[in-house]
């Protein structure tokens, strides 16, 4: 069993990135798909679609774009020790071509959004 499926979900990323491959799949999660839908919006990822399994169970379809060098990503909260960040503590990352995903209380988004509504929350992770 999994105790910490956002950093399974970011490791899977990482090495079908590294491996060059073009899609996989995951257990579906809302926490999951709201991190791969902000992913298709920064353009990191082409592509995120929800299926049912053969075993009737919901997973994600992840397509990684294939013109770009492997993805970075760092999971900066995790369950052992939580980081919690106020809307001007959150900082550019790779002065902007990178983002930071935070949880605030109008649920996930991107670093720059949440400092533009002055919100704050816990740090999820860092793309780049």
């Amino acid at each position: 069993m999994l105790t910490d499926s956002i950093s399974d979900f970011l490791t899977r990323i990482r090495n079908a990135s590294h491996a060059r491959r073009r899609d996989f799949t995951i257990r579906s999660s809302r926490m999951l798909k709201s991190i791969a839908e902000i992913l298709v919006a920064k353009r990191f990822i082409e592509s995120v679609r929800e299926e049912q399994s053969e075993n009737n169970r919901k997973e994600l379809l992840i397509t990684l774009r294939t013109d770009r060098e492997p993805l970075h990503l760092k999971r900066v909260s995790k369950p052992g020790q939580r980081i919690y960040v106020g809307y001007n503590e959150i900082k550019r990352i790779r002065n902007g071509l990178g983002a930071a995903i935070i949880s605030t209380s109008h649920g996930l988004m991107i670093g720059e959004e949440a400092k533009q509504q002055k919100l704050g929350g816990e740090y999820i992770c860092e793309i780049y």
